[in-house]
């Protein structure tokens, strides 16, 4: 090991190396890529600073002067992030190494002008180093080492992508370290890929996680999760405690009703901005503090030397959550506590939780409050207090207090002080008890009501209900039974309340929305009928036949627009049926086809075309409306007194379904400065916009 860092751990107070360091230092591995799992807390930071000193550091274990960084460090937080810059500023001081960051949520610019002034370790989040990257401020061409720290949570959130990137873009011949406390396949493929013949370092003793780490599963009634996690804070009354929870809107909850209670509490989430995280983590430093209540973005690279108690207020998601969690206790050597809070509608998954971790939790019931009473006792008489020799003011003050009290008197007060000081424990239920059920009190005397609505209105109890309270002038405590009927429902309401609903009602009786009440003289006999399900409602069968027309003076409706019988499917079937019904006209021609669709002579003509036929008779240049066109419409004589003795057979008329005949529908517009074709049917001139078929046809 190099001088400059052997001074600095001395300096650190470190004694001895953790396994991690001491197998990352070995002489073996000095140029290898490293693929390390270690669990949390193992001292990882320090122990790829020490591996990485061979690569960065010369003969006399010092730095050139800084220009295009040396070695990059990727963490997948913010706080991880400024953490390892932390731990590797001590570590390389003596070094004289310049470090910069490269973090998401940080001013840009700064960090800019910081690469231009030369570094010789980067440390920052996958998003912003490939920012940089993209933008020609972080130049990667002189990379000696990357280390990428806690590879699988950075897969987990989704920067492959930018992984994969800041990978390619540096040079083929640096070293590559993974670190991370599991190595899932994901993570092996990534090593396989971007790694040169890696070698495999393991610390994991057994299979067991977290040594120094005491799992309690914490047994609580449904109804008080949130009261166990007060009590559970108050009976250990850790210096730092961490309360983890899965959602933003449950952190803000627990912060609110911690806060209410008299505990010192900060939050810390996603989103919140980069300085407020970090005020809310030096407050938990520095004491100001002592409940942390986080998402899982705390989970990941916060290291509080004082973190004693680690609550699950809602359990992670996956093993490898609940290991990261646990792991921010139990650090160094140091003992701690993690708290699982389990209701019984999770305790089959917090059993899955603990054996895909394997891990073994000591389930226990939340400690009640003369537990914690008796608690706050034990530490109370156990205080260093006792101890110290008092000082003469405090001598001559203690004289005073026997004077005017009695020792008895004086300890209680005390007592009462020092409770007064923290937050009243919760009483809970015992989780084993199953809550009794309430049997349903009787009605009572009670009058019932017939109501005019029933199933085939739709009628609903959650539409009637309401209904009644509103407009009946009643609490729905008396109403009683709703038993919807077919064409009507019965009520039931108490006896109590009829006088009030029958003046609601007033003389006619009736309620909102037309309902109509009648009170009847006994209960209805509802065992006689049944309640049946109605069957589905089938849509009504569309009528065969000419759709009768209601407005006076009006021809029949077209035939484009009368309703289709069902077993017409087709144009073909169509013209079929009309031949079938209609025979040929007299006189027609061979090669007319038999099957067109025919109208008998007798139809009735519109009145209103009449008019207009007359109207425009005999005019110079004029056409009327129904003058026959080159396609085979109707005449005009025959549109306006019928036809002649000695008249010719009228064309075949198109029909609209016929898909084969060219057909222009009565509001298709034509070509500019053509006139529309005019339908000659009956009672086509009603399209016209208020005309009535009155109004004459309008020339192009």
């Amino acid at each position: 090991m190099f001088q400059t860092l052997a001074d600095a751990l001395t300096e650190r107070g470190y004694d001895n190396l953790t396994a991690v360091q001491e197998a990352v230092t070995a002489p073996e591995l000095h140029d290898s890529d490293l693929l390390v799992s270690a669990q949390t807390g193992s001292g990882k930071t320090v122990g790829f600073g020490l591996a990485i000193a061979t690569t960065l550091l010369d003969h006399d274990g010092a730095l050139g002067p800084a220009q295009a960084p040396l070695a990059l460090i990727v963490a997948p937080t913010r706080e991880l992030a400024l953490q390892v810059k932390t731990e590797l500023s001590w570590l390389y001081a003596k070094a004289e190494a310049r470090l910069a960051t490269c973090i998401g949520g940080m001013d840009m610019r700064d960090e800019r002008r910081t690469l231009e002034r030369g570094a010789h370790i980067v440390v920052g989040t996958p998003g912003r180093l490939r920012d940089h990257v993209q933008r020609g401020s972080l130049d990667l061409g002189g990379l000696r080492a990357i280390v990428l720290d806690e590879a699988d949570e950075m897969l987990d959130l989704g920067f492959r992508e930018d992984l994969e990137y800041i990978l390619g873009e540096a040079p083929e011949d640096r070293r590559t370290l993974m670190f991370s406390a599991t190595v899932p396949s994901m993570i092996a493929k990534l090593a396989e890929q971007y790694q040169r013949d890696a070698k495999r370092v393991t610390t994991l003793e057994g299979g067991s996680q977290h040594a120094d780490i005491t799992y309690q599963a914490v047994r609580v009634a449904q109804q008080d999760a949130e009261n166990a996690i007060i009590n559970l804070l108050r009976y250990h009354d850790a210096e730092n405690a961490l309360v983890f929870a899965n959602t933003r809107a449950m952190v803000n909850r627990l912060t609110a009703r911690l806060t209410n209670r008299g505990f010192s509490v900060v939050a810390l989430s996603g989103e919140l901005s980069q300085k407020e995280r970090s005020h809310a983590l030096q407050a938990m430093r520095d004491g100001r503090a002592r409940v942390c209540v986080a998402t899982d973005v705390a989970a990941r690279g916060i290291d509080l030397p004082k973190l004693e108690l680690v609550i699950h207020a809602e359990l992670p998601s996956n093993a490898e959550g609940l290991l990261h969690r646990s792991g921010r206790t139990g650090r160094a050597g140091r003992k701690g506590i993690s708290a699982l809070v389990v209701a019984p509608k999770i305790f089959k998954r917090a059993e899955r939780l603990l054996k895909f971790a394997k891990i073994k939790a000591d389930w226990i019931a939340a400690p009640s409050a003369d537990e914690v009473l008796r608690k706050d006792e034990e530490r109370l008489l156990a205080d260093p207090v006792w101890s110290t020799e008092p000082t003469p003011e405090q001598h001559d003050f203690a004289a005073r207090l026997l004077a005017l009290h009695g020792p008895e008197k004086i300890a209680a007060a005390y007592l009462a002080l020092h409770r007064a000081r923290q937050s009243a424990p919760e009483d809970l239920i015992d989780p084993d008890t199953r809550p009794e059920r309430r049997d349903r009190k009787p009605f009572g005397p009670s009058v019932w009501f017939a109501l005019s609505v029933g199933r085939d209105d739709r009628a609903e109890p959650r539409w009637l209900l309401p209904l009644l309270c509103r407009t009946g002038n009643l609490d729905k405590d008396a109403i009683g039974a709703i038993r919807v009927q077919k064409s009507e429902s019965f009520v039931e309401i108490a006896q109590a309340g009829v006088s009030g609903f029958l003046a609601a009602l007033g003389d006619d009786r009736q309620l909102e929305e037309g309902v109509k009440v009648r009170q009847l003289d006994a209960a209805p006999d509802l065992e006689s009928a049944p309640r049946k399900a109605d069957p589905k409602p089938r849509r009504p069968e569309r009528a065969t036949g000419p759709k009768p027309d209601k407005r006076p003076e009006q021809g029949p409706a077209s035939p484009s627009r009368l309703p289709q019988s069902p077993d017409t499917k087709s144009p073909e079937a169509k013209r079929t049926d009309h031949s079938a019904a209609q025979p040929p006209a007299p006189g027609a021609k061979p090669s007319e086809k038999p099957n067109e669709d025919k109208r008998p002579a007798t139809k009735p003509k519109s009145k209103s075309k009449d008019k207009a036929v007359e109207r425009y008779k005999g005019k110079p240049g004029s056409k009327p409306a129904n003058a026959a066109s080159p396609k085979g419409k109707r005449s005009a004589k025959a549109g306006a007194g019928g036809r002649k003795p000695d008249a010719k057979p009228k064309a075949p008329r198109v029909n609209a379904a016929d898909t084969s005949k060219r057909f222009t529908a009565p509001k298709a517009t034509g070509k500019p400065g053509t006139p529309k074709p005019q339908d000659s049917r009956p009672g086509a001139a009603r399209s016209r916009k208020g005309a009535g078929g009155n109004e004459p046809p309008r020339r192009g």
